[in-house]
């Protein structure tokens, strides 16, 4: 019986004893989770940032016939408010407070002339007004005085106890007198112009802006002469400084006389910089002037800019297109060109064409045909859908499956 038990009891499995394969199993899922986990970590490690482009939403271009040009001319920007700030009178300049970009203010100073001798007329004539007053004074108490005596005599002469020779005397000093204190207030009113004279021949010395803009050349230098007027010899300056109002910015045109007639008052304008070709400013015409060249056949056409810049300076070039200003005639739906993009947003490999497609957050690289091309604009006939998200510009560190940020 005992060895039936033995028996039985080596049959038995014990559990808490472990199980050498078992043990392996758990050490290859551990060693698998660990270069998991490490993997994971070196790709979040080394994952590229995001590319930071602009992107822009497709959508389809139809042509208008509204926006057609009908004339096209070129013409330069120039001011309408542009002044030489000089002065009345000749001087040395003594102190300049302006340099070339800088914006003043209007009656800002720009400038100083020296002022000592104009300072000392000055003063010379401030003494004068002071010592003119000053007789004013004492006549007035020489005056009260003879018409004090004058009284006196009077009432002495109605008693006859004055000679008539002593009361004329007291009645011609009184008279001399009065006329004396009215030619000493005369000379005080004159003293008064006379500083008023010199102390604006001092304002004028100090030269300020007319008007609010930009300086855009400084013309003389502290130790110079300058004159209002031009002198010989070429050592005096007729100015300090040059200075543009921006806000009164225009252009100005030269229309063959042929075309005038293509040009209308308030007509739209589109106006592009030769600085900046790509940027297409909205404008209008202010004015046709009402006289032709008779040298070059031609008008002059002013137009004004509906927006203002910092980039539009006086005298840079302008290529400017009239656009259609008679009334569009109803029409049939033209076909449309196509989704516009700029020619930014394509790449070029070999003859096939590119754009990147923005989804999620992820560039996708995508072939597209193109329909058409019209100077910086191009039409995209298939490839891109209206609606989605595209890169306007291409940059190197862009590729497929790219992630991105605005």
């Amino acid at each position: 019986m005992t060895n039936k038990d033995e028996l039985l009891s080596q049959l038995r499995i014990d559990r808490d004893q472990p199980y050498a394969g078992e043990s392996k199993t758990h050490l290859w899922i551990g060693g698998g989770i660990a270069i998991l986990a490490i993997a994971f970590g070196i790709s979040f490690l080394y994952e590229p940032d995001p590319v930071k482009v602009q992107i822009e939403m497709a959508r389809m271009a139809v042509p208008d016939s509204s926006s057609a040009t009908v004339l096209d001319a070129t013409g330069y920007v120039v001011a309408r408010r542009i002044s030489t700030v000089s002065s009345k009178v000749t001087g040395r300049v003594a102190e300049i407070f302006v340099e070339e970009g800088q914006r003043v203010e209007k009656d800002q100073v720009v400038a100083r002339l020296d002022d000592s001798n104009t300072a000392k007329s000055v003063a010379l004539s401030r003494a004068e007004l002071r010592s003119a007053k000053t007789l004013v004074t004492e006549t007035q108490a020489r005056l009260t005085e003879a018409k004090l005596t004058l009284e006196r005599n009077t009432e002495l002469a109605r008693q006859q106890l004055v000679s008539a020779a002593a009361l004329d005397k007291a009645r011609a000093d009184f008279e001399s007198l009065r006329a004396q204190l009215e030619s000493r207030n005369a000379d005080v009113e004159v003293s008064q112009k006379r500083l008023a004279l010199q102390q604006q021949n001092l304002d004028d010395l100090t030269l300020r802006a007319p008007f609010t803009g930009v300086v855009i050349s400084k013309d003389s230098q502290p130790g110079e002469m300058i004159s209002p007027i031009s002198a010989g010899g070429g050592f005096t300056r007729t100015g300090i400084c040059t200075l543009v109002d921006m806000s009164s910015l225009e252009i100005e045109v030269d229309v063959n006389e042929s075309y005038i007639q293509r040009v209308r008052d308030e007509q739209f304008v589109q106006a592009v910089l030769e600085a900046y070709p790509d940027w297409k400013i909205p404008a209008k015409v202010i004015a046709i002037i009402p006289a032709a060249d008779r040298q070059k056949a031609t008008v002059k056409v002013r137009i004004g800019f509906q927006v203002s810049d910092p980039r539009i300076l006086p005298d840079m070039g302008v290529k400017v297109a009239f656009l259609n200003a008679e009334p569009v005639a109803e029409e049939k739906p033209k076909e449309p060109l196509g989704v516009r993009v700029p020619i930014s947003a394509v790449r070029n490999e070999g003859e096939d064409k590119f754009i990147f497609v923005v989804k999620d957050g992820v560039a996708e690289l995508r072939k597209v045909t193109i329909k058409a091309s019209y100077g910086n604009d191009i039409y995209i006939g298939s490839g891109l859908r209206p609606g989605e998200d595209f890169v306007v510009e291409i940059t190197p560190e862009l590729k497929d499956g790219a992630r991105i940020e605005q």
